[in-house]
């Protein structure tokens, strides 16, 4: 039986170490866990957080991978601080809390309900039926980013749409790379971009609908990075919250490789962000 630990012996993590954390370390090898409560959740999450609000948290222990660090977080810190004594009284060796929780937090966040994934997987889809659906939704967010630059004559913004343009390119291009694995062919990507006549963007929104209820965005370029930003954050919350339900383990991988490219992208993003500040300033 583990030795029971203090909670001064718990690792808190300011929330510049826990980004460092999340860039460092591969998704899926640790767990972000939210103990607050579903309203709290719904309102705004850390991209992937499984959500187990602390009242439940003693009947839930078995649906924590005890082999995996686990990072948890409340609103202010108070929870979470109560949810890593039990989980390290309980047995979890590597458990560490975020110091002043999400009202410290000041990277982007995800919203919507813990099901908000259901709407377009169930959890049984083979890898090639994921790899068609993320195609689907980068193709989404390459036609959003064209369709805001048939918008703009200004040439700083329009020479950002055009990076992002040939960002969302190369990542369509490794979705295919995946999709070659898989044995589909051109004719199968093909196909599932003309199944989506809403035009399905990464997060799960729709081009149309996107642009007609954020069209406040587009007037400067900090807003629209605002705005891009806020879109790659769910897409990387979505292909997270998949995988996680995921049942086949391949379909999975698949899943936290598209996960992985997001952070990335995402990173790419927030990178233009800190430069239009240094510029305006």
């Amino acid at each position: 039986m583990a030795a029971a630990k203090s909670i001064e012996e718990i690792r808190a993590l300011f929330p510049e170490e826990l980004k460092e954390y999340m860039e460092k370390n591969q998704e899926g090898s640790y767990t972000l866990l939210d103990v607050r409560q579903p309203f709290e959740y719904e309102e705004s999450h850390l991209p992937g957080a499984k959500l187990i609000p602390l009242p439940n948290l003693p009947d839930s222990l078995g649906e924590i991978d005890r082999r995996r660090p686990t990072v948890v977080y409340c609103r202010s810190g108070g929870r979470s601080q109560m949810a890593a004594r039990l989980l390290m009284h309980q047995g979890f060796e590597d458990v560490r809390h975020l110091q002043g929780g999400m009202n410290a937090w000041e990277e982007p966040t995800a919203t919507g309900p813990v099901e908000f994934h259901l709407g377009f997987v169930t959890g049984g889809e083979m890898p090639a039926d994921i790899i068609k659906m993320a195609y689907r939704m980068e193709a989404g967010l390459k036609r959003f980013h064209e369709e805001v630059l048939a918008r703009t004559d200004e040439e700083g913004f329009a020479d950002l749409l055009k990076s992002l343009i040939k960002a969302e390119e190369k990542h369509m291009l490794t979705v295919k790379e995946l999709g070659s694995a898989e044995g589909l062919g051109e004719e199968e990507f093909n196909e599932a971009l003309e199944q989506d006549s809403g035009g399905l963007m990464e997060g799960g929104f729709t081009v149309n609908d996107f642009l007609d209820a954020n069209e406040h965005y587009f007037k400067s370029l900090t807003g629209f990075l605002e705005l891009a930003m806020m879109v790659e954050t769910q897409a990387f919350d979505l292909y997270l919250r998949m995988a996680a339900e995921c049942r086949n383990d391949e379909s999975r991988k698949v899943l936290l490789r598209i996960a992985e490219e997001e952070k990335a992208h995402l990173a790419m993003l927030g990178r233009y962000l800190d430069q239009m500040g240094i510029h305006n300033s």
